[in-house]
């Protein structure tokens, strides 16, 4: 259930109202609407169907949110959220890029993905230093060594970092190094980590699972969303199907679908969501075109020889390549805006 309070409601007013909800046991969320304050009943509302509060004053309408996801959901908070990541924002019509390598594999090989990232437009850089991996014989990445690497390079190239973090015991280390914390596919319905994070205040990227549906999506971004202090960017990676052609089956629908039903921003993996490094660039510009709000793509200096999926990874001159047709897109899509405006 949410409380839409008028249009220029008083702080006093706003105040009566949240007092009511505790006093019957329950917590708040309150979003700080252009037009209107929403407030957010967090806990069972079931006893609070027959309050009256549009007997309360400054009060417009009570709604009941049928959804489980209720502060994901654009029910709740109606405009977008914007992802404010240390100065670079996601998620405010503009598209942002995240790129760097799938594991962190020393400095240089960091460094030089960094300089590569940044020369093509990407303002985040993104490496793996705990890789989550289907054999455990394979390379499992440098855990702290790496977090110091991709930091460091990340700063001399004026770049933020996102990192996956890949259980409770590592997040105070992960978060110290890193600016957007990433929960992977396979931890994407983690839910004691999914809460964990979501108590650090950083951003979290959260990416789909496997074969996560939508409503399992946003019901994983709620865990974090109701720890009420880490804003959610949605990371489309594609999922499992039948097909075998590609590594996913990247659902470019999820774009719109998931910005008509939730206020956070979505980008798109086109790495993860193919797995073949000739489709990135296509799937890059098709996640352009659906509205996504940035792409997290992999490159690698020599992908033939990196440590980790080097069969998705763009070298330098396809990254620059794909990197001029998304901005030829970006401003078609910017005209397109125009046109809906």
């Amino acid at each position: 259930m949410i409380v839409i309070m008028k249009q220029g409601a008083t702080k006093e007013q706003v105040e009566l109202v949240v007092k009511r909800i505790k006093k019957e046991g329950l917590d708040v969320n309150i979003d700080q609407g252009t037009e209107h304050i929403v407030i957010g009943l967090k806990g069972d509302v079931r006893g609070m169907q027959d309050v009256p509060f549009n007997t309360y004053e400054g009060v417009e309408k009570t709604l009941k949110i049928s959804n489980t996801y209720k502060l994901t959901s654009r029910e709740f908070h109606p405009g977008d959220t914007v992802v404010d990541v240390d100065g670079v924002k996601i998620g405010d019509g503009s598209f942002v890029t995240m790129a760097g390598p799938c594991s962190i594999e020393g400095l240089e090989q960091i460094r030089e993905c960094a300089k590569i990232a940044k020369a093509g437009g990407a303002q985040i850089l993104r490496g793996g230093a705990f890789k989550p991996r289907t054999s455990p014989y394979a390379f499992q990445g440098l855990e702290e060594e790496g977090l110091k690497y991709i930091r460091q390079a990340a700063d001399e190239f004026d770049m933020k970092v996102i990192t996956e973090v890949m259980d409770e015991g590592h997040i105070e280390m992960v978060a110290e190094y890193s600016d957007i914390l990433q929960i992977g596919a396979r931890n994407m319905q983690n839910y004691k980590l999914l809460q964990a994070v979501g108590k650090t205040g950083k951003p979290i990227g959260l990416k789909r699972g496997i074969a996560g549906t939508i409503d399992e999506w946003l019901n994983a971004a709620e865990y974090i969303a109701v720890q009420d202090k880490s804003p959610v960017i949605f990371i489309e990676r594609g999922i499992r199907t039948y097909e075998t052609a590609t590594r996913n089956t990247f659902d470019l629908s999820a774009v719109p679908l998931i910005k008509k039903l939730s206020h956070f921003p979505i980008i798109v993996d086109p790495s993860h969501g193919t797995g073949v490094w000739d489709l990135v660039t296509p799937m890059a510009r098709a996640g352009v075109a659906a509205g996504a709000d940035g792409m997290i793509v992999e490159i690698h200096p020599d992908p033939k020889n990196a440590w980790s999926d080097g069969q998705q990874s763009l070298n330098e001159e396809n990254y620059m390549k794909m990197m001029q047709e998304v901005a030829i897109l970006n401003d078609a899509m910017e005209k397109i805006k125009e046109i809906e405006d």
